[in-house]
């Protein structure tokens, strides 16, 4: 039987248009695939996300190798500046463009080519679990945790588990994540009192005050980094007050900072601490703050060990590189993975993702098909 071609899969992905919502026809041309290769499908769709759950092999197989990944993908803004269109899934000089060609429509289907194949040659002893969501670039509400919801309330299990996301920054092989940092945004409203700019003790200006606490929490040292962490760190990403006149003091100003931290901390004690600071800022100028926090996902690690030395072989062995094990960059669908099984995440170069022009190398989808056969093979040896 013919291979997948996973270059040709993924083109036919990119024309899907699929952004965050819209299935797009995306996660219908993998379930056809994926059936007609013996797998069982079951589509997973919550509050309007679309979600696909395919199986190979018996439920509850001595072993059990799962694949995560998503189909959505973000918005292509301008159509005008791209030199291609962006579904269209072009191929030239040795590129397929396209969103989504990196990010991570190419790692799906590099993974979902791997593991057919391997199951029309030589069936394995135990279990295939792909994972595939459309709202993972989203609020990623109903996407992967969907799926996950699922399979518990179906006693389906992964026993480990890749996530597919684009891991390397500038050259095949050089990195896999064995864990991510925790994200946190808090969004802060100081009140205090509109008055005249001529007469500024008859009001109460919020904006010292916000300046203050951002100072206080941009110039805080959170920790130095842990063993397998970098430094946590916190941005300032706005300040915001809308006050158009000059001879106005405003009532209220707002600010959001977004912190990015590692295994020192968790989203509950940054979340006592930026209250506090707040606290203290109010008490020295007599305003009120309001305070919103949402934490996108705590930090975890899947200490090095067999799933980490199984993948890093695999790398090795085809690209004659020995990837980095990093927990570096954004938040992942890892991060709800970690709490069903161990997870690491390998996939191609990811510096044109979100970008105009974004465009995989055409050479490596089909080396990374390889090294997630050859994981596979590994695997169930």
């Amino acid at each position: 039987m013919t291979p997948i071609d996973p270059v040709d899969l993924t083109a036919r992905l990119v024309r899907c248009p699929s952004v965050t919502p819209e299935e797009g026809g995306a996660l219908v041309l993998l379930q056809d695939l994926l059936e007609g290769a013996g797998f069982t499908c079951t589509r997973v769709d919550r509050n309007g996300t679309s979600n696909l759950f395919a199986r190979w092999g018996d439920k509850g197989a001595a072993k059990t190798f799962g694949f995560n990944g998503h189909t959505d993908v973000v918005p292509i803004g301008n159509p005008e500046d791209w030199t291609f269109d962006p579904f269209g899934a072009e191929i030239d000089g040795g590129f397929l463009y396209g969103r989504g060609s990196t990010d991570m429509k190419s790692g799906v289907a590099a993974f979902a080519a791997a593991a057919v194949d391997f199951v029309r040659g030589t069936p394995p002893d135990g279990s295939i679990i792909l994972t595939i969501t459309g709202d993972e670039e989203g609020d990623a509400t109903d996407g992967t945790v969907a799926l996950l919801d699922w399979m518990k309330d179906q006693g389906e299990q992964m026993d480990v588990c890749l996530v597919g996301e684009p891991t390397s920054p500038d050259f095949m092989g050089q990195m896999m994540k064995i864990g991510r940092r925790g994200s946190l945004s808090a969004w802060f409203t100081v009140q205090g009192q509109q008055g005249h700019s001529a007469y500024p003790h008859r009001a109460l200006n919020p904006l010292p005050a916000m300046a203050r606490l951002m100072d206080r929490l941009a110039s805080h040292t959170l920790d130095e980094g842990t063993e397998h962490f970098d430094a946590s760190t916190l941005a300032i990403v706005t300040i915001d007050t809308g006050n158009p006149a000059t001879n106005v003091i405003p009532a209220q100003t707002r600010a959001c900072v977004n912190i990015r931290f590692n295994d020192a901390h968790s989203g509950a004690t940054l979340s006592d601490w930026l209250r506090d600071e707040a606290a203290k800022v109010d008490k020295a100028f007599g305003t009120t703050t309001s305070l919103k926090i949402k934490i996108s996902g705590e930090s975890f690690l899947t200490p090095p060990g067999a799933l980490s030395d199984l993948v890093g072989a695999a790398v090795q062995a085809e690209t004659n590189q020995v990837p980095e094990l990093s927990t570096t960059g954004g938040t992942s669908d890892a991060r709800f993975v970690k709490d069903h099984c161990p997870v690491v995440e390998f996939g191609l170069v990811g510096k044109r993702m979100h970008a105009v022009d974004e465009r995989v190398e055409v050479a490596q989808v089909h080396q990374l098909k390889a090294i997630y056969t050859r994981i596979l093979r590994s695997y169930f040896a």
